[in-house]
């Protein structure tokens, strides 16, 4: 869900064509804010999470009366004429028909919630219909929380468009090259869907969808919210954007996000976008093996600082009270040491390993290959910095073995503040 607010706020100052149509642009500015599609992505979150198993009534009732709760607690974020009416009228008032992009921007968490197709799009359907009651209105809802349910699943990109265009009839045959010169700004579902889901399907990981999403042009905040919404579960988000995002909005945001990350159905597939390049720590570890030169030793910190400044991600193994032997990944804020939950029924924590010089390291895997190598281990995939931030203000740790199988690599806790203060440029 956060992939939607990150598209939102990255899209809001080329909004209304604002843009050059280019993916050439900073992802973050004084000028990038959250718009009225942030708002009504957590404002229908916090409804599904909180009706969970209650009748299609009682979801309606609630998707209602927090879209009005959270919209009137930021009245200029920026909606549009009719759902202004709506949002203000003294009594709740009926759905009005639309067919404005509203119900695909505000959809994603109906995406992750639930253990079915069918149930994703029932309820994808409720949280349109209670205003965007047109057929395409509620296509445009459904569609959206397919794609993003098929994504975390693991489906591929083909599989993801195969289906969209068989069961929506969107056409996803132009190329964003095709779209992009006499695409303007447009609010119907019809014509904003079908390009946020292209763009998804064109990027590299999650920030080149961003970017593609953003040089088309167009209602960009909410084409870009949309495109995000898909890519965070097909990627993942690396930790660098999803802090900048966590540092641009409220803290009444943060505390649902938290709740529908303990929420939602199930933990995400991994993807290698936000792993990429990092086989470049295991190459430099192998010269250093090899070298056992100053040089190749100071190669080694300068790939590993240059991932962090990169915004990569590593996986951390935990541990569940109950031994379980499959293997799960997910993008998560836990503070190592912590316990957390990635069900609501299951609890975890994180453990260091002794040495024979009696250090204690937390251990981490760089790559899905280094990872493969161990045997009935759980991960979180969490941001490599704030990992490394984490592990250096753990006063009874001694620092962080990187790939323990084979040639692991031990970096001290000085080693570390090195790494994370070049990684800064300071």
């Amino acid at each position: 869900m956060i992939g939607a607010i990150i598209g939102d706020i990255v899209g809001s100052p080329y909004e209304f064509d604002r843009g050059d149509k280019t993916k050439d642009f900073p992802m973050f500015s004084q000028k990038s804010h959250f718009t009225d599609d942030s708002v009504m992505t957590v404002a229908v979150a916090e409804a599904l999470i909180k009706t969970i198993g209650k009748t299609d009534r009682e979801v309606t009732d609630e998707l209602i009366a927090s879209m009005r709760r959270r919209g009137r607690e930021y009245p200029d974020a920026g909606y549009g004429g009719r759902f202004i009416k709506w949002l203000f009228s003294e009594e709740p008032m009926p759905p009005y028909n639309s067919f404005g992009n509203g119900s695909a921007m505000r959809v994603s968490s109906a995406g992750w919630l639930y253990k079915t197709l069918e149930e994703t799009r029932h309820y994808a359907r409720l949280t349109a219909r209670v205003t965007h009651n047109h057929p395409e209105g509620i296509k445009g809802a459904e569609s959206v929380a397919s794609a993003i349910f098929l994504a975390r699943k693991g489906k591929t990109k083909a599989e993801i468009k195969e289906y969209i265009e068989k069961e929506f009839h969107y056409d996803l045959s132009r190329t964003c090259d095709e779209i992009r010169p006499g695409y303007f700004h447009v609010e119907s579902c019809r014509e904003t869907v079908p390009e946020a889901i292209t763009a998804f399907l064109e990027g590299e990981d999650f920030e080149d969808v961003i970017r593609t999403a953003v040089s088309l042009g167009g209602d960009c905040d909410t084409l870009t919210c949309i495109a995000g919404s898909i890519a965070e579960a097909f990627y993942g988000i690396p930790g660098n954007i999803k802090d900048e995002c966590i540092a641009r909005i409220p803290d009444s945001f943060t505390i649902v996000l938290a709740k529908f990350d303990d929420a939602r159905d199930e933990v995400v597939t991994v993807r290698p976008g936000n792993f990429r390049y990092n086989e470049f720590i295991g190459e430099a570890a192998n010269d250093f093996f090899e070298q056992k030169t100053n040089d190749s030793l100071l190669t080694l910190f300068g790939v590993i600082s240059k991932r962090i400044a990169d915004g990569a991600d590593i996986f951390v193994p935990v541990y569940e009270a109950n031994e379980g032997n499959e293997i799960i990944a997910l993008s998560s804020n836990v503070d190592i040491g912590e316990i957390f939950s990635i069900r609501r029924d299951v609890t975890y924590r994180m453990e260091s390993v002794d040495t024979e010089d009696n250090g204690k390291y937390i251990v981490a895997f760089t790559t899905v290959e280094e990872l493969s190598k161990e045997e009935d281990v759980r991960v979180i995939c969490c941001s490599m910095k704030r990992f490394f931030e984490t592990v250096a203000k753990m006063e009874e740790i001694s620092g962080i073995m990187l790939n323990p199988s084979g040639d692991y690599i031990i970096l001290p806790k000085d080693v570390i503040e090195m790494l994370l203060k070049n990684a800064d440029g300071t």
